[in-house]
């Protein structure tokens, strides 16, 4: 199964939509609270080639982008390949 990581916030609508399209397809994640711990907002930007937003997405180091974005490989079918790498 792959690696996904997630930066997040608590309070992020998109953040709760991404986690529970994983959940759903039985994926788990890791998860970064940029909020809780806003050291690490800087290594979220600079992984996600200057995203700021949240939710970052990434899976096996690889940067999706945010959750319309990863909603959008499942609506294309590309999803589920990327997670059974």
């Amino acid at each position: 199964m792959a690696t996904v990581e997630l930066y997040t916030t608590p309070i992020c609508g998109f953040c709760h939509a991404a986690k529970r399209l994983l959940t759903s397809k039985g994926v788990s994640f890791s998860e970064v609270d940029v909020m809780a711990d806003p050291s690490r907002r800087a290594e979220m930007t600079q992984r996600a080639n200057g995203g700021r937003t949240v939710p970052q997405i990434f899976i096996n180091g690889q940067h999706i982008g945010g959750s319309d974005d990863l909603h959008a490989l499942d609506r294309a079918g590309k999803l589920d390949a990327l997670l059974s790498a």
